[in-house]
């Protein structure tokens, strides 16, 4: 319970590009980390450990822009991604998502003492941890595709979590759903504010 809240207010603040998004968003994965374990969903429990390392990492990023970088609160821009860059980060997320669903799909049987229990649904959990890692690097650098991203994920997620009973994980991820569409649509509207925009120069 106290994870989804955490999350949920992590990712609305991420919404409103509020720095204060990382380090709840710290509080959210830890806690995180040991449900996931207890479902077997032993991706999403390693996802926690990478997202624990680059919610520290967006917090300085974001607090520590170059002078060109900096917005109006002197903190990061946000920017897009070039097109292609965009595409090939993509295709190259579905492939990993085959491999690390191969990986996750033999755990049981490679470390039978700590994964006692074979990876429930390996692929879309997979898919999970590889887009999510794709798309919390492109946050960290407030590309604004991130959001596109975090939408699929999060509709991913919602369904799969419904699936395995973990109602509550659920219903955050169906809300991240609506939030990341508001987070697309807020990071679009403060990029046209600027006077310049970063990416363009």
């Amino acid at each position: 319970f106290f994870s989804v809240m955490a999350g949920l207010l992590a990712v609305w603040l991420s919404a409103k590009a509020n720095i204060w998004s990382w380090p709840i968003g710290i509080v959210n994965v830890s806690l995180s980390f040991f449900f996931y374990y207890q479902i077997q969903l032993y991706p999403d429990m390693f996802l926690q450990i990478f997202f624990f390392v680059t919610n520290l990492m967006g917090w300085w990023r974001w607090a520590n822009p170059k002078p060109e970088e900096k917005d109006n609160k002197r903190e990061l821009k946000v920017t897009f991604m070039k097109r292609r860059q965009f595409i090939l980060l993509s295709i190259g997320g579905i492939g990993a998502t085959f491999l690390i669903g191969i990986l996750a799909s033999k755990l049981h049987d490679w470390f039978p003492y700590l994964f006692n229990l074979p990876s429930s649904f390996p692929y879309a959990d997979s898919f999970i941890l590889v887009m999510s890692i794709i798309s919390t690097f492109m946050m960290i650098q407030k590309r604004i595709e991130c959001w596109i991203i975090w939408i699929v994920i999060d509709i991913v997620a919602a369904t799969l979590y419904f699936i395995k009973g973990a109602k509550f994980f659920s219903a955050e991820y169906l809300v991240f759903t609506f939030i990341a569409a508001f987070g697309l649509w807020n990071w679009i509207r403060e990029y046209n504010s600027y006077e310049v925009h970063p990416d363009k120069n």
